[in-house]
């Protein structure tokens, strides 16, 4: 498990490390915020149009040979603009680690899966989303210390051993786990089991989670900004956003695992307090941007493990990689959906209101589960009196 472990952690640290360090190192490169925007954008686009792609290839020839040459290929896009420093080499370098971040991610998810038994997914998820997070939170701190070192060519040198070292241990360590006999499916057949709720419920709330963990890191610190805060205060409270989501996962997949939680309750839990939250954010001052990044990170430190133990659960195991890939599509859809929504609506009104729709967003779907819930036990007819 531990070579999964370091493949979330390289592809979360590959993300945010770059991305941090884009717009204050790479002066020839970057000429504008739009150029800054597009090389950005390369890394998240190529997610999303590759990771059902090589979802569905992992299921075809197995996830480990997926997984071994994404690693390898993020190691040899990273090494292309370390040792040719240009403006194109950095966009082909960059959009080559987002190809083969689309591969070795959800071929590691649907690993993950595979070699823990049902009654362990909790942990394993759990374990493998605190790697993820730790990677997300240590990026953009040791990405700036490398950059101040040796520039960003020395990011993609280490993120290049990175990912070599990575391929290494993980063809050593994880064992073969062969394709699975499918039945054949059609188009009509995919979009059945996409469309059933055993998938959208899930992967609605991890989209969900990752909106409002893009919003809080990108939008606290605004937030701490216009009531007086300076960014010692500000990057504090990005930190414990990060925290909370790192240390609450595992906890959550072991009381998934013990039978002390459930997924459908774990996951309504976590959209409400990702929700209460945001709402929180809505107040002025350290408190409210303190206590909104903790509920925000304590939400979705709730739901990404439960979320990924209920797709394994309700998947069909010779299908798993397209599963992952296609939820992993979702998640990077709330990525850039969530800031972009609450960006649109505080252009308009305010910051608050643009917290207040998203925080509405999130808890819609607890409360309708409820109300149909309740609606269907009041159609339930009582026993016969006669």
């Amino acid at each position: 498990m531990w070579p999964l472990y370091a493949a979330g952690f390289t592809t979360a640290f590959g993300a945010h490390g770059i991305a941090a360090s884009l717009g204050g190192d790479a002066e020839g490169a970057v000429t504008s915020l739009l150029v800054l925007g597009g090389l950005l954008a390369l890394y998240d686009g190529a997610e999303v149009l590759l990771k059902p792609v090589f979802g569905t290839l992992a299921d075809r020839v197995g996830a480990r040979p997926v997984l071994l040459g994404g690693l390898a290929a993020f190691a040899v896009a990273s090494a292309l603009y370390a040792m040719a420093d240009s403006p194109g080499w950095l966009w082909a370098a960059r959009l080559g680690q987002g190809a083969a971040a689309s591969a070795f991610s959800p071929s590691a998810a649907a690993l993950v899966a595979r070699l823990n038994p049902a009654a362990k997914h909790g942990r394993a998820f759990g374990s493998y989303g605190f790697y993820k997070s730790i990677g997300y939170t240590l990026g953009p701190l040791l990405g700036g210390v490398l950059v101040w070192a040796g520039g960003l060519r020395l990011l993609f040198a280490v993120l290049a051993v990175l990912g070599a070292a990575v391929a290494v241990w993980a063809a050593v360590a994880v064992p073969v786990v062969p394709p699975l006999p499918k039945i054949r499916q059609t188009v009509l057949d995919l979009a059945r089991r996409l469309s059933d709720p055993a998938f959208l419920v899930p992967t609605s709330a991890l989209a969900g989670a990752t909106a409002a963990l893009s919003v809080g890191v990108g939008f606290l610190p605004v937030s701490g900004r216009a009531a007086g805060l300076g960014t010692v205060a500000t990057g504090a409270a990005v930190s414990v956003l990060a925290a909370c989501t790192a240390v609450v996962q595992p906890r959550a997949g072991r009381a998934l695992d013990a039978g002390r939680l459930t997924t459908r309750s774990g996951i309504t839990a976590g959209l409400l307090l990702t929700a209460a939250g945001l709402g929180c954010a809505m107040l002025p001052g350290l408190t409210g941007v303190l206590l909104g990044a903790a509920l925000t990170g304590v939400g979705a430190g709730l739901i990404t493990p439960l979320g990924f133990a209920a797709l394994a659960s309700s998947t069909p195991q010779e299908r798993l990689g397209q599963t992952m890939g296609a939820a992993e599509l979702g998640r990077e859809l709330g990525d850039a959906g969530g800031p972009l929504l609450v960006a649109v609506i505080a252009s308009f009104t305010t910051l608050t209101h643009g917290y207040a729709a998203l925080a509405v967003l999130l808890a819609l779907g607890p409360l309708l589960t409820a109300v149909r819930r309740r609606a269907t036990g009041s159609r339930v007819p009582g026993p016969s009196t006669r």
